[in-house]
């Protein structure tokens, strides 16, 4: 198992924030989210736990971001938690805690929080409750 690589597809991109737009709000999403414009909200997979977030050099994010799959080249103001992938590319910028199963980070990502990896044991699927707010699902 150690050594192997395994390399995931980029999923397909079903959402677009353009550049010149600006969101106020919460986001759910499932399948791929794409970012260059400016969200101000909490950014989450919505029970997709194949959903891939992606932030391009001209996207930021200010809120908590809660996605399997990310890959990061712009800046994020608030805690990130990917449960599977997180790459941070060179112009990366996170302004709080990134809590992650496996995490790739180039030269010149920056993080201005801790990082915590998150043990297999820890990584229970993620769920919506009623009222919109995500929890873990407990399994007996």
């Amino acid at each position: 198992m150690l050594g192997k690589s395994k390399k995931r597809k980029p999923s397909k991109i079903d959402s677009l924030i353009g550049h010149q737009s600006r969101v106020v709000g919460d986001i759910r999403f499932g399948g791929g989210l794409h970012v260059d414009g400016q969200i101000k909200g909490n950014v989450s997979a919505d029970g997709d736990d194949r959903a891939t977030l992606t932030v391009s050099d001209r996207g930021a994010i200010e809120g908590e971001v809660r996605v399997p799959y990310i890959i990061l080249n712009g800046a994020v103001l608030g805690d990130v938690y990917a449960s599977e992938h997180i790459e941070l590319a060179s112009s990366a910028r996170v302004e709080g805690d990134v809590y992650y199963a496996l995490i790739e980070m180039a030269m010149g990502a920056e993080v201005n929080g801790k990082l915590v990896r998150i043990a297999e044991s820890q990584r229970a699927p993620l769920a919506l409750d009623h009222d919109g707010r995500v929890t873990q699902v407990e399994y007996e």
